[in-house]
């Protein structure tokens, strides 16, 4: 009689935590009405009230508005507001608190524009700061990390034919020196930071366009990064990457988000070769951007895919990152150039939020629920 009712106690577990996941989207769902060239997003309690704001960088190559979306704590955002006076060329923006008093600041990458800093008063009002970076680079991303492990946010900056830089904070939002990391010559498009080693310094995790092999540099505790470690064919056009153990070996993973060819997720080892590799999305998409989350709360990472000129895709982790379904986040076919994912509604699941070009940028809320027999 134990071990009947072990197995029918069992079985229900089992059934209990079988899960079905779900993302929906509206008309009342998008971030205002506007279709402009995003090329980025950014996402945090800007105003200080308790949940997740979001910020959209406008322009690309050419001027446009940059926009803040204020959350009316249901995942709602119903008042917008201009980031600045000036429309800029810009790619990429990251939200951090840069002058270490406690709110979210704004840092904005442009493409041959200057670079700026933007400081929040504490409720989402922001004074124009300082520039940084090389004034009028072809930056293409920029990543926020304390790379010198001093106690303040630093600023990476990915310039695509010119060199990469690392621009460190004073811890006052001001950033007047920079390192210069990679080849001088590198198209490079995003870049993570993480210790990939386990030495106790962050790494850099290079993802390199026109055909330029992919490297990770390793720090040497100094700012130093002369030792690289390529993965991939050395021939990939790969537009995104994030990093994770996916596989729960204790080694960090590369996930990648390649152009015209599949997705792929490259496993770290105690010998940091990066050969043992899974095709996790073998479409052919033009994929432009990735984000990772715990998606269906089962207490592993998954990954979206952001693509241009196609659907966009949920892939979740099962088997330890040896298998992964994948769910289509709905049949637009847009030009997706960042995706993210954050609560924003408070339900404790994670929602995901495009960054359209030329188009509506909208979210989709998580619907997932527990599938009970």
């Amino acid at each position: 009689m134990k071990l009947n009712l072990f197995f029918i106690l069992s079985f229900l577990f089992l059934n209990c935590n079988s899960q079905t996941l779900d993302f929906f989207t509206s008309g009342r769902l998008i971030l205002g009405t506007h279709k402009e060239r995003t090329a980025s997003i950014g996402a945090g309690d800007i105003d200080n009230d308790g949940d997740v704001d979001i910020l959209v960088a406008n322009g690309r190559h050419w001027p446009g508005q940059n926009r803040i979306f204020i959350n009316d704590g249901r995942g709602i955002f119903t008042v917008s507001r201009n980031l600045g006076i000036e429309q800029e060329t810009s790619y990429s923006t990251e939200l951090a608190d840069f002058d270490g008093d406690g709110d979210l600041d704004i840092a904005v990458g442009n493409d041959m524009a200057p670079n700026f800093i933007f400081i929040n008063d504490g409720k989402g009002y922001f004074t124009k700061g300082t520039s940084f970076g090389e004034k009028y680079g072809h930056t293409r991303n920029i990543v926020v990390a304390d790379i010198d492990n001093d106690g303040d946010k630093d600023i990476l900056i990915t310039n695509r034919g010119s060199e990469n830089e690392i621009c460190l904070n004073d811890g006052n939002g001001v950033f007047s020196k920079v390192i210069g990391f990679g080849n001088k010559k590198d198209s490079t498009i995003d870049v993570e930071v993480a210790d990939m080693n386990g030495d106790g310094n962050l790494d850099l995790i290079l993802a390199n366009r026109d055909d330029q092999p992919n490297y990770v540099y390793l720090n040497d505790g100094n700012l130093k990064f002369s030792k690289r470690i390529p993965y991939g064919t050395g021939k990939d056009i790969t537009r995104s990457i994030a990093i994770a153990d996916l596989d729960k070996d204790g080694y960090l993973d590369i996930i990648t988000a390649n152009i015209g060819e599949a997705n792929v997720i490259y496993f770290g080892n105690k010998e940091q070769t990066y050969e043992r590799s899974i095709v996790f999305d073998a479409s052919s998409d033009r994929s432009y951007s990735l984000s990772i989350g715990d998606l269906d709360s089962d207490g592993d990472t998954d990954i979206i895919i952001g693509n241009y000129g196609a659907p966009n895709n949920v892939f979740i982790n099962n088997e330890n990152a040896q298998v992964w379904k994948k769910i289509k986040l709905s049949d637009k076919a847009f030009n997706t150039y960042d995706i993210l994912s954050f609560d924003l509604n408070g339900d404790m699941k994670l929602d995901i939020i495009e960054s359209n070009s030329d188009e509506i940028n909208l979210f989709y809320f998580n619907r997932y629920k527990p599938k009970f027999p």
